[in-house]
C-alpha cells in the first residue's frame, strides 16, 4: 500500500507541511525524508560555525509524533514513487518537494578552498577551521548580504583574537540609516568592509577585480545560495536556477502529483517570494493545504504570502528588525541595537515554536501577499 504523502526535506518548510497534514488529518500517512536525525535551524548556522551557539534539535521535538522518518537524500522522483541513495523505493500519492538550498560555489579560481554557513556540515567544517587559526590570522567573509553581515559579526564577536574583513557592500539594499547603523556597528566590532569583488582564492588571499589582494587565511563565502538538482534529474520543470515551477496553489507547474515548498520552488506570479525562514513557514503550511486537497479531489487554493520585516542579527547583543511591505521592500521603520536583537531572537525561537504549535493542531496565520497590480485599461480592451 503506498504512503500517502512523502516529504522530500526536514526543514522549515517540509517540517510545517508534515506537521500540518499530520494534525488536521491524521487519518494520512506521512513519510518524512530526512538527510540527518537533527532539525537544523538554518538561521543559526552562523552561530554554529562561530561557536556562540548551536543550531540543531532532535527531529523528533519538532516533528509531528505520527509521522514516519526515513533517514536518507532522494535521488529520483518518479510518477508515483521516490528512489533514494540507499536503494530504497518509496511509493506516494503526493510528494512534498522540501529539498531546501545550499551554499552557491563561485565560478572561480580556488573555490574549493571556501567556507560557508549555509549547510550544517559546512558551519561545523568552519567552526573547526576557525579554532585552529592562531591570534591574528585574516579571515575574509565575501558578501554584503544578510547571510555575510551575520557571519563576519558573530566572528568577529566571538573571536577577537582574529582579523576580520567583509568584501561587499552591506545590506546594499536596505534604508540609508539601517546602513549606517549596520556598518558602524561592524566596526566596532572590529569587521573591516572592503567593497569589492573576489575573482580568486588562494592560500593566503582573495583576490578582488581591481587587482588588490587582501590577507586571508581562511575565507568565508556568503554570496548566494543554491538547489539541489534533484527536480531537474527528476524531469520535473525547473527555472533556470533549477528551482521547481509550481502554479499559485504550489503544484508542479506540469500537473505531477508534486507539490513544492520552501527555498527550492519558484512560484508562479510571486517572484517578491525570497529564500529564508519567513517563507518557508506560511509555503509548508501552505502545500499541506494544496496536498489534502489533491488527496480529496478537491480544488486547492491560490498561495497569498506577505513579508512583514528582515531581521540581521549583529552579534549576541545588537541587531536589526527592518519593517517591510508585503513585497518585502523596506519601510522606513527598524529597530535597531539591543532592541533588535531582542526582535531577531523573538523571531528565530517563535519559528520552532510555530513548529511544534504547528504539530499539535493550533492554528498557523501568515501575513497575506501584496496586493495583485491593476491591470492598464489598455490591456483590459
Amino acid at each position: 500500500m503506498a504512503t500517502d504523502v512523502v516529504v522530500l526535506g526536514a526543514g522549515y518548510a517540509g517540517v510545517m507541511a508534515a506537521n500540518r497534514l499530520l494534525a488536521a488529518h491524521p487519518e494520512v500517512s506521512v513519510t518524512v525524508v530526512a538527510p540527518r536525525p537533527v532539525f537544523v535551524e538554518r538561521v543559526r548556522l552562523h552561530q554554529l560555525a562561530a561557536g556562540s551557539g548551536g543550531a540543531t534539535h532532535d527531529l523528533a521535538d519538532v516533528l509531528h509524533p505520527a509521522a514516519a522518518v526515513h533517514l536518507g537524500t532522494a535521488v529520483h522522483i518518479g510518477r508515483d514513487r521516490v528512489l533514494l541513495a540507499d536503494g530504497t523505493a518509496l511509493p506516494f500519492r503526493i510528494a512534498v518537494y522540501a529539498v531546501g538550498s545550499g551554499a552557491a560555489a563561485p565560478a572561480i579560481p580556488g573555490a574549493d578552498r571556501l567556507h560557508s554557513t549555509a549547510e550544517f556540515e559546512r558551519a561545523l567544517d568552519t567552526a573547526a577551521a576557525l579554532g585552529e587559526l592562531q591570534d591574528g590570522a585574516d579571515v575574509v567573509i565575501v558578501g554584503g548580504g544578510l547571510t555575510g553581515v551575520e557571519t563576519a559579526a558573530e566572528i568577529a564577536e566571538a573571536h577577537p583574537r582574529l582579523t576580520c574583513t567583509l568584501v561587499g557592500d552591506p545590506v546594499a539594499h536596505l534604508p540609508g540609516a539601517t546602513r549606517r547603523f549596520v556598518a558602524a556597528r561592524l566596526r566596532r566590532l572590529g569587521v573591516r568592509i572592503r567593497p569589492g569583488r573576489v575573482v580568486a582564492v588562494e592560500d593566503d588571499a582573495v583576490l578582488l577585480a581591481d587587482g588588490d589582494a587582501i590577507p586571508s587565511e581562511l575565507t568565508i563565502w556568503a554570496g548566494g545560495f543554491t538547489v539541489p538538482d534533484l527536480a531537474r534529474r527528476s524531469g520535473l520543470p525547473v527555472d533556470d536556477a533549477g528551482r521547481l515551477r509550481v502554479d499559485a496553489t504550489l503544484r508542479s507547474a506540469d500537473g505531477a502529483n508534486v507539490v513544492g515548498v520552501g527555498d527550492a520552488v519558484t512560484v508562479d506570479g510571486q517572484d517578491h517570494i525570497r529564500m529564508s525562514c519567513q517563507a518557508a513557514l506560511p509555503l509548508g503550511a501552505h502545500g499541506a493545504d494544496t496536498t489534502w486537497a489533491l488527496l480529496t479531489g478537491t480544488d486547492p487554493q491560490p498561495l497569498s504570502l506577505g513579508f512583514a520585516a528582515q531581521c540581521i542579527s549583529l552579534g549576541r547583543a545588537s541587531g536589526v528588525v527592518q519593517r517591510t511591505r508585503p513585497d518585502d521592500t523596506a519601510r522606513s521603520f527598524a529597530l535597531r541595537g539591543t532592541l533588535g536583537a531582542f526582535g531577531k531572537e523573538t523571531v528565530v525561537r517563535g519559528t520552532v515554536w510555530m513548529l511544534r504549535r504547528q504539530a499539535r493542531g493550533h492554528s498557523y496565520p501568515f501575513p497575506k501577499g501584496p496586493a495583485p497590480t491593476p491591470e492598464p485599461l489598455a490591456a483590459r480592451r
